[in-house]
């Protein structure tokens, strides 16, 4: 469950779990916004991560590399998921439980350019913002028109995921 709630919140923060190419042409792929040079590169070499990297691939039909990979990201959300995932294998540390610990895990492991981590009256807002947009996408993950990404938060209670993502 705490990787289920980590990814969820690592894609929401991205991209709202909505975007699947960064705005203004930007460098990041996929709802996990994962950078060809920076996330994909490193699943693809890390030593815990690329023999199962090469098997995602492999079922998914994409060739092994940086570019076909995160080509791919922008289209294919089974194959981002498995990526965000592995990425988050590459961190040395347990998945935490606590609020801080995941800003970390999630500061170490997609090194975000410019991270704005809601405050007081934002986090507030924020968190009920993720409650609604959760709330809306149930429906559809009943009926499975998000894809397999609804695989990834069909099991994480709406109320209980808004409050451990922020």
């Amino acid at each position: 469950r705490p990787a289920r709630l980590q990814m969820l919140a690592i894609g929401l923060q991205e991209s709202g779990l909505t975007e699947r190419v960064q705005r203004d042409n930007g460098p990041a792929r996929g709802l996990w916004q994962m950078e060809r040079d920076g996330g994909v590169r490193g699943v693809l070499r890390y030593p815990s991560t690329q023999d199962l990297a090469r098997e995602v691939c492999r079922a998914r039909g994409c060739e092994e590399d940086a570019q076909h990979v995160w080509a791919a990201l922008a289209s294919d959300d089974v194959l981002a998921a498995a990526f965000a995932r592995l990425l988050l294998w590459t961190d040395p540390f347990k998945i935490p439980a606590d609020e801080n610990g995941c800003w970390q895990l999630y500061l170490r492991t997609w090194r975000p350019g410019k991270p704005h981590r809601p405050l007081g009256r934002r986090r507030a807002q924020k968190r009920a913002q993720i409650v609604m947009q959760l709330r809306r996408a149930q429906p559809r993950l009943a009926l499975g028109r998000v894809g397999d990404v609804g695989e990834l938060v069909a099991h994480a209670h709406v109320d209980v995921a808004a409050e451990n993502v922020l």
